[in-house]
């Protein structure tokens, strides 16, 4: 299943926490480690269960939604449903929105389909209020992981979350996927539990828990889940909704954990318990799923004690389905039930989602392991009728907020070579692979398609764009500077320091610097004040004190303080978090890992300075 929107990453970066570590690698407590999950929480918060949807004008806004009461059930004349989503999120019918977009895919292939969004965790009422559904319950924590969702990068509890309505925070529990799982096998004794999204993606396999400072077992094994779909997992949903419904088995499903029988000729990872004894165990066993998810294959097998969680590999990337799934008929509103707006939609309301995946693999990214390096461009046909939907819609206003995704000027990128024998760890690092063609230009041209589309006033590019590639079609970079940028450009140079860039599998900070000239002569010469927003990390795996002063110093060079500063927190399944855990850089070479509170926050307030907010600098200026 699917959690994470494919353009949802510059929302979700800026608030990625970044959190001060500890090393300990036994079950024990450490002198940095806490004794619990901070400001773990035991109850739901409090709030009275909304009354049953009635007959009327208000019932006839809530039938462009999938049910979410009994009441909806029986005005669609259902008694009842083959699926149940159970989400962490709050109902947004947009294809930005994981749940709800799986549930439009299973209904527009016959499945009657509900939602219960952010259910009370104290009870098993609200995830029993539809009613035992034919088939299984499909469980995602949402578009964010539950634990990055609470807490602030110094272990500080968050006051928001920007997909819970007005932005209330407590709405959802820790480790989302588990509680969750637990209230729908009390509910529904002996139902097929089927977890999804980016928590559960990333929990695939045996992961190093920074919140507890351990390795922890497959999250298939803690939540006794049937089955984790990992990536997007519009096909493989669709998959298991059929397995079940004729009565086959789920072992096999592409792009699945499992717990059974490996097929002859799978590969096996280091075991969980291996990678408890030795640490950097955890970097061989990442590079293997990496692999696995580029090249799409062979079944992997990791053991936990005397049970074998298989892994297949994921299905092959389609460009037709992508067009299809984007243009089910989303309302892009919320559910009538939300009586506060919620922030998480209202960012991306207006924008398109036209690529999926992303080529540059960095070491501390789940992109690589949830969307993959694939990428999958939507038509150009595709993407201009999904704008004049919008267009049509009563709230419209005229303004493109964004065609993208992970990285916008990857758009019709295509792979002329064979994915199965590639070895590489990422097309764009340390050069971009000669294999990967390039369109920026044809980009260009979409974006300029869309401004011409009625009732368009303004089109803007909001995802994170590579200035690498960017520097190397002019054209493409001045059209982009000069027509597409909403007054900020989202770039992620993230160090200065050539050994931390290695490590992050990041491109030479002088191509950064390249391109700044240019966005500033070309803003200079349009008489447009627009600004470069760099995204910055403070104590990667093998970043020191000295490297962080040599950021510093460039920051202060260009008279800016960092507006967009992130201190590393290790999120299961990256490479970065297996460094991190190991000390070692992915050849296995000993690397220094700022491991305790007071050296991540040292590095942090380097750049953070005194808190107050960044100004950028002029276009004159850079």
């Amino acid at each position: 299943m699917r959690a994470q929107s494919p353009r949802q990453r510059p929302l979700s970066r800026p608030a990625r926490p970044r959190v001060p570590a500890s090393r300990a690698r036994s079950s024990g407590p450490g002198p940095n480690r806490p004794q619990r999950e901070p400001g773990s929480t035991r109850a739901s918060p409090a709030r009275a269960p909304r009354p049953e949807a009635r007959a009327g004008p208000r019932y006839a806004e809530r039938g462009r939604f999938l049910p979410v009461r009994r009441g909806d059930l029986a005005a669609r004349g259902w008694d009842e449903l083959d699926v149940l989503l159970v989400s962490g999120d709050a109902y947004a019918d947009h294809p930005a929105f994981g749940v709800p977009l799986l549930g439009r895919v299973l209904e527009a292939e016959g499945f009657r389909v509900g939602i219960i969004a952010q259910p009370r965790w104290d009870t098993a009422e609200d995830v029993a209020r539809l009613g035992r559904p034919r088939l299984f319950c499909g469980i995602s924590a949402g578009c964010l992981d539950s634990m990055l969702a609470h807490y602030t990068a110094f272990r500080k509890k968050r006051s928001e979350d920007a997909y819970t309505p007005g932005g209330e925070s407590g709405r959802r529990p820790n480790r989302a996927c588990i509680v969750y799982s637990n209230l729908v096998r009390q509910a529904f004794p002996g139902l097929p539990v089927v977890l999804g999204g980016i928590e559960a993606s990333l929990r695939r396999a045996a992961h190093y828990d920074f919140w507890t400072d351990s390795v922890r077992r497959s999250l298939l094994l803690d939540a006794k889940a049937d089955l984790i779909l990992y990536g997007m997992a519009e096909s493989m949903i669709v998959e298991v909704a059929r397995r079940l419904r004729e009565g086959r088995p789920l072992a096999g499903v592409a792009g699945a954990a499992f717990v059974g029988t490996p097929p002859e000729g799978a590969e096996a990872l280091p075991s969980y318990e291996e990678i408890q004894a030795r640490p950097r165990a955890l970097v061989e066993a990442t590079l293997a799923i990496e692999r696995q998810v580029h090249q799409g294959r062979p079944v992997l097998v990791q053991a936990h004690g005397e049970r074998q969680v298989v892994l297949t590999p994921p299905p092959a990337p389609s460009v037709a389905d992508l067009d299809r799934i984007s243009e089910l008929p989303f309302t892009r509103d919320a559910h009538p039930d939300c009586d506060r707006p919620i922030p998480g939609l209202e960012m991306v309301r207006w924008s398109v989602t036209a690529v999926r995946g992303c080529g540059g693999g960095c070491s501390f990214c789940s992109l690589a392991l949830h969307q993959g390096r694939h990428i999958r461009s939507r038509s150009p046909e595709s993407v201009l009728r999904e704008v004049r939907a919008m267009a049509a819609h009563p709230a419209w206003r005229g303004s493109v907020t964004d065609v993208g995704g992970p990285t916008a000027n990857l758009w019709g990128a295509e792979c002329g070579a064979d994915p199965s024998r590639c070895g590489r760890a990422s097309c764009l690092w340390p050069v971009r692979c000669p294999h990967l063609r390039l369109r920026q230009g044809d980009y260009l041209r979409l974006l300029r398609s869309v401004g011409k589309e009625p009732g368009v006033k303004h089109v803007r590019v909001a995802s994170g764009i590579r200035h690498d590639l960017a520097l190397e079609d002019p054209e493409f970079a001045t059209g982009l500077t000069a027509e597409f940028v909403g007054g900020q450009l989202k770039l992620a140079p993230e160090h200065c320091v050539g050994t931390v860039l290695r490590l992050m599998r990041k491109g030479d900070f002088a191509l950064f610097e390249r391109f700044l000239q240019v966005f500033g002569r070309v803003s200079a010469g349009r008489g447009r004040e627009q600004y470069v927003v760099p995204y910055v990390m403070s104590a990667f795996p093998g970043c020191t004190m000295d490297d962080m002063r040599q950021l510093a110093a460039w920051f202060h060079q260009q008279g800016w303080q960092p507006q967009q500063l992130q201190c590393f927190v290790p999120t299961p399944g990256t490479l970065a978090t297996a460094m991190f855990y190991a000390g070692c850089d992915a050849d296995g070479r000993p690397i220094h890992v700022a491991r305790t509170d007071r050296e991540r926050e040292d590095q942090h307030r380097l750049l953070a300075g005194d808190g107050r907010r960044a100004v950028p600098a002029r276009p004159a200026d850079v």
